[in-house]
């Protein structure tokens, strides 16, 4: 059995292909299906089935697709309210795919009918459990993104579910969770990149501590995460459109000034200290890079035009490819240049970039000196720079009436939330200086200048 892992590493997620004997089944598949289908292509197998998990709330699914185009089985759990025809994946059912047997198996937590897949040849004992956002590794899926008035309840039912599947499954049965690399879907920080039923029961905490105390501390520890999600769930219901990565339309100077003059969304896909350097007043900077998708879909304002600024059409491109994995499908357009070639003759923008060294020698010499701290509640509960005031980056835009005016220092866990709170503070008129670096490292951060010990509070 060959199993191919696709990772979305901006969304912290993996899909998977199955292959065996030429017959292929995939599980959990992004909205961007070409890559599936050029995976699909290499291995030379006939896609027969496309498993979902659960109807996702952090991207949108190319499962739809992918099942039209291949013309493979569609399984989605059986509960879900969706406006498509499939095959509803029921608990206990067990479904024939070339060689290799399926096993549908209730496992509600993420969601209230969520599902996990156990597979096997034919006349085998199970060899991988495709787990979706039930057991990760060391972690769980997060059980709140549904309403709080679920919360409770789904938690409870997170810890069975994971109990099922290390008390059903063969110890050596190799776990395959679609969440946990970096994705807010996980209720606690997920370790390692492989495992086994077996390595989850001696550190995944649903199998280690007693039912109360995991839902206390799974519940407790939940944070934020972004605003986005409230989309996805409904578009993944509804059946989303075929993927669109057609170039967006292209802007000129002249219209990309009066988009700007008119207040909206034009994001820069530059490096954060290119930005800094020199920039269109107005534009926002989201780098591109494995955080964008993340944090400009958390700011964004859904349905608002929307305008991209990049230096070459491949930045463009894959930036596209980012915005339909969350349903951003319509875009105002996009501007190709530098920013001296795209200014329309206007001034440039620039603010100052420093580091933690900078602002201690900056807060040696003026203490008084105001810093925003950009990070969320659960870093900052860690320790802050001692002074600052703490306005998580998808927060800003409704507390700029807290930022002190004049010149304010801006810093966050690696200098990306504080590139784009800097360039919302731009836009405000504020007067921003980034820290570009991240208040943890222990090369360059707080604690290497002194900042933890003696400008920190903790």
């Amino acid at each position: 059995m060959q199993i191919d892992v696709i990772e979305t590493t901006s969304l912290g997620d993996r899909s998977y292909l199955i292959s065996e004997a030429g017959t292929g089944v995939v599980v959990d598949p992004q909205r961007d299906v070409d890559r599936v289908l050029d995976l699909v292509a290499r291995r030379g197998v006939t896609v027969t089935h496309v498993l979902e998990t659960h109807v996702h709330n952090d991207y949108v699914t190319g499962g739809l697709e992918l099942a039209r185009v291949t013309g493979a089985a569609y399984l989605v759990p059986a509960g879900d309210d969706v406006a498509y025809e499939r095959v509803p994946a029921v608990d206990g059912d067990v479904h024939r795919a070339g060689a290799l047997r399926i096993t549908v198996l209730h496992t509600p937590g993420h969601t209230h009918h969520h599902v996990a897949y156990a597979v096997a040849r034919v006349d085998g004992e199970v060899e991988a459990v495709f787990t979706g956002g039930s057991m990760l590794y060391g972690s769980t899926g997060r059980t709140d993104l549904l309403g709080a008035e679920h919360t409770d309840t789904l938690t409870h039912a997170q810890y069975r579910s994971v109990r099922r599947l290390a008390a059903e499954l063969p110890p050596g049965t190799a776990v395959f969770p679609s969440h946990g690399f970096g994705s807010f879907c996980a209720a606690t920080p997920t370790s390692g990149t492989s495992s086994t039923i077996a390595d989850q029961q001696q550190v995944n905490p649903a199998l280690a501590q007693d039912e109360q105390t995991f839902v206390d501390e799974l519940i407790a520890g939940l944070g934020a995460y972004p605003a986005y999600y409230a989309h996805m769930a409904p578009i993944n219901a509804a059946g989303p459109a075929p993927v669109d990565l057609s170039a967006p339309r292209a802007v000129d100077a002249e219209e990309l000034s009066g988009r700007l003059a008119a207040g909206e969304w034009v994001v820069d896909l530059r490096t954060r200290t290119a930005f800094a350097h020199g920039h269109l007043p107005g534009a926002l900077n989201f780098e591109l890079g494995t955080n964008f998708l993340t944090y400009l879909g958390w700011l964004y304002d859904w349905d608002a035009p929307l305008t991209l600024v990049g230096e070459t059409e491949e930045q463009v491109a894959t930036a596209r490819r980012e915005l339909v994995r969350i349903g951003v499908d319509r875009l105002a357009g996009a501007a190709v240049g530098t920013p001296q070639e795209l200014a329309a003759g206007n001034e440039l923008g620039s603010y100052p970039v420093s580091d933690f060294a900078g602002l201690a020698a900056q807060l040696q010499a003026h203490p008084d000196t105001p810093v925003v701290d950009a990070r969320r509640d659960d870093e900052r509960a860690t320790g802050g720079v001692r002074g600052s005031v703490h306005i998580p980056v998808h927060e800003l835009r409704d507390r700029m009436d807290e930022v002190p005016d004049g010149e304010v220092w801006v810093y966050c866990g690696s200098g990306y939330r504080a590139s784009v709170a800097a360039s919302l503070l731009a836009r405000a008129g504020r007067h921003p200086v980034l820290v570009d670096g991240g208040y943890g490292d222990p090369a360059t951060g707080s604690a290497a200048v002194g900042l933890h010990a003696e400008l920190a509070e903790v």
